[in-house]
């Protein structure tokens, strides 16, 4: 039987390291395949880019991660205000994305064109790796943010890339606000979810 892992909070010496898990998890989503087609170049080309919005979240919301190294969760804290874009992010994700640049660059349109304004925290990642889901280590995770945010009156605020992961939010206290969005050219959908404190 295998013990439940602690949490903690990552430092910014491990930003790499939770990148290339995040990268390793994500890589057979829709939106993933729809940003690189071939798989090797898709990790590849994902950890690039997601090493620089985790460096950023160590420094405007935080990371925590399971002491095996198998789940992240990965939220910015906004006040209202978004945060400021990671610095140098234009060049360094033209550097991540290489020839795949603008569907990056619609990706990021499109979650800002619907990102909510008032105060909350914005679950960016939750990632698992594969070996490991299905275990309950996502829902540890979130179990206890969420405790912190009930306590401060905080809501959060995501964006679901499966129904799979949009169900497991709707367990949690998530409701979506409204239908989903949509990639360009027909691409996958994203389901926009809020959570209200106590829920």
């Amino acid at each position: 039987m295998t013990s439940t892992p602690r949490i903690v909070r990552a430092e910014p010496g491990r930003a790499a390291r939770v990148s290339a898990l995040i990268a390793h998890a994500f890589v057979d989503l829709p939106p993933t395949r729809w940003l690189v087609a071939d798989p090797v170049e898709r990790e590849r080309r994902l950890d690039a880019q997601f090493v620089i919005l985790v460096e950023h979240a160590l420094r405007h919301g935080h990371v925590e991660v399971t002491s095996d190294g198998a789940a992240a969760a990965v939220w910015f804290h906004n006040d209202g205000a978004e945060p400021p874009p990671p610095p140098d992010y234009d060049e360094r994700l033209a550097a991540a994305a290489g020839p795949h640049l603008p569907r990056f660059r619609a990706l990021d349109d499109a979650f800002a064109a619907h990102h909510p304004h008032e105060p909350h925290h914005h679950l960016a990642f939750l990632a698992v790796r594969p070996d490991r889901q299905r275990r309950g280590l996502g829902s540890l995770l979130l179990s206890r943010h969420h405790r912190r945010l009930d306590e401060a009156g905080i809501p959060a605020y995501l964006e679901a890339s499966t129904t799979r992961s949009r169900d497991l939010y709707l367990r949690h206290g998530y409701e979506l606000t409204g239908d989903p969005f949509h990639l360009p050219e027909d691409g996958p959908p994203f389901w926009p979810m809020w959570r209200v404190p106590g829920s």
